[in-house]
């Protein structure tokens, strides 16, 4: 039978200096940058780019991006813990810092030429340009063979039609990878990546989510009309896009599961300080076995989600299975960081329903975790067909 854990006397989980320091730099730019805005933001839905300008001069818009192409050089773990961080604050900021960093960026990254990723590398790395990542369309989610945007050579360059729903920076991205329909209906070998850059005529943003949660993330539409792209802005070889997707989605959905603990953190943290204060018949209701089972059920999820994350970035930094353990992560971090925040709320009481605390919140950008980059059945589905392929 083939086992799917990974050799633990392989793995060091502890943070290395280099990671504590990230955390500490994220945590103090958190504290100063975001947390006195954060309900102005998710009130007004905005996207704070000048926020991002200065996370991009901490360098965390390129954490994975070599130095040589403008980034930091880092890797998994160091960029799960700064995710970490920023989500425990704004689980929104910490989605756009994540799709830039994991999708747009990361694409480019493994799968560009190299003077495609000297010419877009170094200005998405320091921030001076955002990215976005465009797969998803109005009829098909997870259907993505089924796409309806398409491309079609002319000359030496392609011409781009349709629309993307539910991209993340559609308005304000300088730079979209975008997946697009160059071959036949359900050709797995029929859609290619291409970049797509905000001066193309024939490209726009369109119609603007008015979400749940994660309100001052942008989400919005990315509109083709006519759009020509250069032969030169192809990603790889043409028709290899869907499977280049599905690579950069299991490193991605680290990055969700990075997120997803980070918000069930900050909703735990809150719930924990606020039940040691609110007293009720002359003791803090932590003291209540009904409150403190909570706790300890929150703290587990919590710490089992941490330890699936590791184990995921240890696999992707060491040829590991990326597609199962990040599935896995995924699966479990978002799934508990909805029952925590759900928790925290009834914690918190009736106060946990109102704006004045942050429990409403937690709790509001916690669902997307379970949505976005594969819903949680289609976690289970990919962890399963990898237990029926070894036999397990």
């Amino acid at each position: 039978m083939t086992t799917f854990v990974l050799q633990t006397d392989a793995m060091n989980f502890q943070d290395s200096e280099t990671i504590s320091a990230i955390r500490d730099m994220v945590r103090d730019f958190g504290a100063r940058e975001i947390q006195p805005h954060i309900m102005k933001w998710d009130e007004a839905q905005h996207f704070p780019r000048e926020t991002f300008t200065k996370m991009g001069e901490l360098g965390l818009l390129g954490m994975l991006v070599p130095e040589q192409y403008g980034g930091a050089g880092l890797g998994y773990f160091e960029y799960s813990a700064a995710i970490e961080e920023l989500a425990a604050v704004c689980g929104a900021v910490g989605l756009s810092m994540a799709a830039h960093n994991s999708l747009c960026t990361n694409h480019i990254l493994t799968f560009g030429n190299e003077e495609q990723k000297r010419r877009l590398l170094p200005k998405l790395a320091t921030g001076e340009h955002i990215g976005a990542w465009g797969l998803t369309e109005a009829g098909t989610g997870s259907d993505a063979m089924r796409m309806r945007c398409t491309a079609v050579k002319d000359g030496d360059d392609w011409v781009l039609n349709g629309t993307k729903n539910w991209i993340t920076h559609g308005l304000s991205a300088e730079v979209a990878v975008v997946l697009v329909r160059t071959g036949e209906l359900l050709d797995s070998h029929g859609i290619t990546a291409m970049v797509v850059e905000r001066d193309m005529p024939g490209f726009k943003g369109g119609k603007k989510e008015d979400k749940l949660g994660m309100r001052a993330s942008e989400t919005a539409e990315l509109i083709f009309e006519d759009c020509r792209v250069p032969a030169a802005n192809v990603l790889g070889d043409v028709g290899e896009g869907f499977i280049q997707a599905m690579k950069i989605l299991d490193g991605g959905r680290i990055s969700i599961a990075a997120l997803s603990l980070g918000i069930g953190r900050g909703a735990f943290d809150a719930a924990l300080a606020y039940s040691k204060e609110r007293e009720q018949f002359g003791r803090p209701i932590a003291h209540f076995q009904g409150i403190g089972f909570k706790l300890a059920d929150m703290a587990v999820g919590i710490e089992a989600s941490r330890l699936l994350i590791n184990q995921a970035c240890w696999a992707k930094e060491n040829g590991g299975d990326v597609t199962r353990l990040g599935a896995m992560a995924k699966y479990q971090a978002s799934e508990m960081c909805v029952t925590v925040a759900t928790e925290g709320v009834q914690i918190f009481g009736g106060y946990g329903y109102t704006k004045e605390f942050p429990a409403e919140k937690y709790y509001r950008d916690s669902k997307l975790c379970t949505i976005g980059e594969g819903t949680s059945e289609i976690q289970k589905l990919v962890i399963s067909r990898s237990l029926i392929k070894d036999g397990l």
